[in-house]
């Protein structure tokens, strides 16, 4: 049977919120110190999430209060329809990347009754330690890719998992890769013609890839060989997994 790849990203993808920004919520009148705040522009995502959970568990806020937190957030509209329809029609394999944390993401997809259909899940990881603070990770430290935060490069996470399918004996015939942000642009553009890129109407992915016939264009776009689709709902998407199987 032929196979076919789905990668998601997350935040603003799959979930229709960025998981890391909506547990801000927690913090005392839900806003954070300006030392904190200051802290991404120089030490990076990672450095400043950690900061983030200190001063909430600082705050008294506990593990069950930012489980309950990401219980809140609602699964993006269609997402649940592609995933029911592509894990019904059993030729899909179905992986998640995102710079989001493996805490957020497992407890979201379960609560969502989505755990079993996702196989592989790549992104930093994170757990509650002694005192019920949650700590965290990068994914990797990575120098080789300007797209890509140092903790990951989505595109080498995405080649590396390809490659050890095909060391394994599954070739896809077409990868379709659904995301919506500036770091989800390093994994679109590694993908081949009859690939899918699905950038997300309304965000970053979807206006860097409209600015590509623009003179002064930001990124060198030559390599998105991919079909491009856009799309508001999981449900666009699915109209065009239907039309190939």
């Amino acid at each position: 049977m032929e196979r076919y790849l789905m990668a998601f990203d997350f935040d603003h993808t799959l979930i229709d919120e960025n998981s890391d920004l909506f547990v801000i919520k927690l913090a005392p009148n839900g806003d954070l110190p300006d030392e904190i705040k200051e802290l991404y522009a120089d030490h990076g995502w990672i450095d400043y999430m950690g900061q983030i959970f200190k001063y909430l568990h600082k705050n008294g806020t506990r593990e069950s209060d930012i489980l309950s937190c990401m219980s809140e957030i609602p699964v993006t509209a269609g997402m649940k329809e592609l995933l029911d329809f592509t894990v019904g029609v059993k030729c899909f394999d179905h992986i998640i990347i995102s710079d989001s944390n493996s805490v957020f993401i497992n407890h979201i997809l379960n609560t969502n009754n989505l755990s079993s259909t996702i196989s592989n899940i790549f992104t930093n990881p994170a757990k509650f330690d002694s005192c019920g603070c949650l700590t965290l990770e990068g994914y990797h430290s990575q120098d080789w890719c300007s797209l890509s935060t140092v903790n990951m490069c989505k595109g080498d996470i995405l080649k590396s998992f390809i490659e050890d399918k095909r060391k394994s004996g599954t070739e896809y015939k077409a990868i379709l890769y659904v995301g919506d942000g500036y770091n989800d642009l390093c994994p679109s553009l590694t993908l081949r013609p009859q690939d899918f890129v699905f950038p997300r109407v309304g965000f970053r992915l979807n206006k860097l890839i409209e600015q590509m016939s623009e003179e002064n264009k930001p990124v060198d776009m030559s390599t998105l060989t991919a079909k491009v689709i856009p799309w508001v709902s999981g449900l666009d998407i699915l109209k065009t997994v239907k039309t190939f199987l």
